[in-house]
């Protein structure tokens, strides 16, 4: 049953959760980078082919964020989770086995199907429903160690990689799900707290679209897949932007690689000041970097201290962000369907993740660099921030 008080228990529980978001977020999210030079070369692939493998993962998780986020509202956590993680290392052991780019691309879709039940938005649905007075702060104690994903994963894998050659990291990756993420999740999951017997799924159903045809929906709607778009933009684009600007290469590299880093320290902030601070007003505030960053890069063409400023702006931003875009839904809309309500929104955060990298690199010019694409992307994060702000007046749960 929910607790009315967030004990030492609870708090095991969220940091034991926190630790396979870690596992989960390092080991496909950025193994795959990693993982791409070599199966190019096994498979013969070009990188447009291999970069295929990643997109056809995030829009098999984005089209299955609905049914997973109504299985979770209605009870069914452990199985889903327990089963995703299976799945997850079932497909990382068939993905050491593949000798066709039709089964690279069979493995990559059966890793988004399972990251679609391990990843953030299921275990922050979980959160809400097992922490209802305090799922603000079991979230943002969630999300320490998945940000802290590329900083452990990255030379871990790579490492795996040089030891034992591309096939057997897998099969390490592999059993990390299978011997470790899948038992924990069941052993963790036990005792889901479920909703009245007396609820029929029809008048569940009927419910939950009467919250979809609210304006307020809509506009939170708005602000995370701008949002999501917006941040997603960038990583791939961020080190050629900073060359171009003149930054030298040794910090090119570096301050992007601070990222990570930044994030963690922007939810840690949260964290510290949760019950110091007006939490409407923080989630107005905190987003408003976003755009600032952007702005301090237009401004300063990225130079000197204005490309250090807009990074730091950046990664504290886009840290806060995470726990801003799984939350509103809870505090603004309905805490009992957050899942199916954040569900609703995968596909759109899916294809916005997808195509925001790719329309930055068609407003690229040889002129103009990527003046043009940071427009873009400041006009999008203001029409997202101010969509979250009409959000926000009016009752608040």
């Amino acid at each position: 049953m929910p607790s009315s008080h967030f004990t030492g228990r609870d708090a095991r529980f969220v940091w034991a959760l926190s630790g396979l978001q870690l596992i989960s977020w390092g080991s496909v999210f950025y193994g795959f980078a990693l993982f791409m030079a070599p199966l190019e070369q096994a498979l013969g692939m070009t990188r447009a082919e291999s970069s295929l493998g990643f997109s056809l993962m995030l829009l098999a998780e984005g089209l299955l964020a609905f049914p997973v986020g109504r299985w979770i509202d209605r009870g069914h956590e452990r199985a889903l989770m327990t089963g995703a993680s299976l799945l997850v290392g079932l497909a990382f052991w068939m993905h050491s086995q593949i000798t066709t780019v039709a089964e690279f691309y069979a493995v990559w879709t059966l890793l988004g199907v399972g990251l679609a039940g391990t990843l953030y938005p299921p275990a922050f649905a979980v959160l809400t429903r097992r922490f209802p007075q305090h799922f603000r702060r079991a979230i943002i104690t969630l999300t320490f160690l998945g940000g802290l994903a590329s900083t452990v994963f990255i030379p871990l894998v790579a490492w795996l990689i040089d030891l034992l050659g591309w096939r057997d990291a897998l099969c390490v990756l592999a059993a990390m799900h299978l011997l470790l993420c899948a038992p924990v999740h069941g052993l963790l999951l036990h005792h889901a707290p479920q909703r009245s017997m007396l609820a029929s799924p029809h008048a569940d159903s009927a419910t939950l679209w009467r919250y979809v045809r609210q304006p307020k929906f809509w506009q939170l709607a708005m602000f995370v897949v701008l949002l999501m778009g917006v941040t997603s933009a960038l990583p791939a684009h961020m080190v050629s932007l900073l060359r171009e600007t003149g930054m030298a290469e040794s910090w090119a590299i570096a301050v992007p690689a601070s990222i990570g880093v930044l994030q963690v320290m922007g939810r840690l902030g949260l964290y510290v000041t949760e019950h110091r601070v007006d939490v409407h007003a923080a989630n107005r505030w905190v987003t408003m970097l976003i755009p600032l960053g952007f702005l301090a890069l237009l401004i300063g063409a990225g130079h000197g201290v204005w490309g250090v400023l807009f990074v730091v702006l950046y990664g504290l931003g886009n840290g806060m962000l995470t726990i801003v875009k799984g939350t509103v839904m809870a505090q603004y809309v309905s805490r009992e369907h957050m899942g199916s309500l954040n569900g609703l929104l995968g596909l759109p955060i899916a294809l916005a993740r997808a195509a925001a990298p790719w329309l930055m690199g068609l407003l690229w010019s040889a002129e103009a660099g990527y003046t043009l694409g940071l427009w873009w992307m400041l006009g999008a994060s203001v029409v997202g921030v101010a969509s979250l702000w009409f959000a926000q007046k009016g009752h608040r749960l």
